[in-house]
């Protein structure tokens, strides 16, 4: 396993880490849940990522049930959990002060856990006023709830006001922002982002990097009974993907992946490892061997030569299109 430091900090998290979205106490049982976790953590996975609102909490106590069955020692992993959907009250979602302190506690209680290494902000909230969050924020880290805090799919813009005000009232500033990225979904990693990364030296846990599966090239010819965009909670996703044109794009992948001789998915895992701004790859499983599979793409990284990555960006045509350094100018 490689480690990369999770941002401006000096924790080490695992480049792949496993989830809990989908899967944990939704998709699987607890039985399944305890194999995988357990084949992960033996592979040197150490940043397992929930959220309040996976499963309706449930995730969060299966998740915490396999830590403790398992017996593993704290100090050896790094968990997470997301901040915003918590119930249906009108103060059990969003970003108050209120919400974040009660759902900080509630989650803990579930995961069995004094605290949690990471907490997320799970999307911006536009009615609390940012300044109530960073100062909930800090107060959860002060008061010894999580170590490091930051945000999930925020804009550049959000992240820059959250960590000036952050500095400007002598508080702890975000550390790190839970963005989409896969091959098919690049703008805010490669562009929106760059000036955070110079600026800020922003650590990043991308989610979805198969694109919810449909760069494993299990869709290039339709929905298979049991897989995620079969389950009616999911129709969003699919609906969602319908307006990008990617059966044609992931084909060519596929068949580039086969001359390498590495999977569809093992060659868009290594794609997102090959960004350095990418501190860890969130990875999903529903079964011990697509764990496996998956963690394989660590060794597929050295495979995507200059060449390779030409022959990606002529097959994704989607690159996205960088601001002018005006600095050099």
């Amino acid at each position: 396993m490689e480690y990369r430091f999770l941002g401006n900090s000096g924790l080490k998290v695992s480049s792949l880490s496993l989830g809990a979205w989908v899967t944990f106490g939704g998709q699987i049982d607890l039985n399944h849940t305890y194999e995988i976790m357990k084949a992960a953590y033996e592979q040197g996975i150490n940043f397992f990522d929930n959220a309040e609102v996976y499963a309706n909490g449930n995730a969060e106590t299966v998740m915490g049930e396999v830590i403790k069955k398992a017996g593993w020692k704290r100090s050896d992993l790094v968990l997470s959990t997301k901040i915003f959907w918590g119930g249906e009250g009108p103060n059990d979602r969003g970003l108050s002060r209120k919400h974040i302190i009660e759902g900080t506690h509630a989650a803990l209680k579930r995961l069995q856990t004094e605290y949690v290494d990471l907490i997320f902000c799970h999307r911006p909230d536009p009615y609390t006023p940012i300044e109530e969050t960073v100062r909930a924020m800090n107060y959860v880290i002060s008061s010894g709830m999580a170590f490091y805090w930051g945000t999930s799919e925020w804009s550049a813009e959000q992240i820059r006001q959250a960590y000036e005000i952050a500095r400007r009232e002598h508080l702890i500033p975000p550390l790190m922002e839970q963005p989409q990225y896969n091959m098919l979904h690049r703008e805010k990693m490669e562009k929106e982002f760059l000036p955070l990364f110079r600026d800020f030296k922003l650590g990043t846990t991308i989610w979805s990097p198969l694109a919810s599966g449909i760069l494993s090239g299990k869709y290039n010819d339709g929905i298979p009974e049991g897989s995620r965009l079969s389950l009616k909670d999911y129709q969003w996703l699919w609906d969602r993907f319908q307006e990008i044109s990617w059966k044609e794009r992931s084909k060519k992948l596929a068949a580039l992946a086969d001359k390498l001789g590495i999977t569809q998915a093992q060659l868009a895992l290594a794609w997102t490892l090959k960004n350095p701004n990418v501190s860890t790859v969130i990875t999903g499983a529903s079964k011990v061997e697509q764990l496996h599979q998956n963690l394989k793409a660590l060794d597929m990284v050295k495979l995507l030569t200059n060449d390779v990555m030409q022959e990606i960006e002529d097959i994704l045509q989607n690159k996205p299109e960088q601001e002018p350094d005006f600095r050099k100018i």
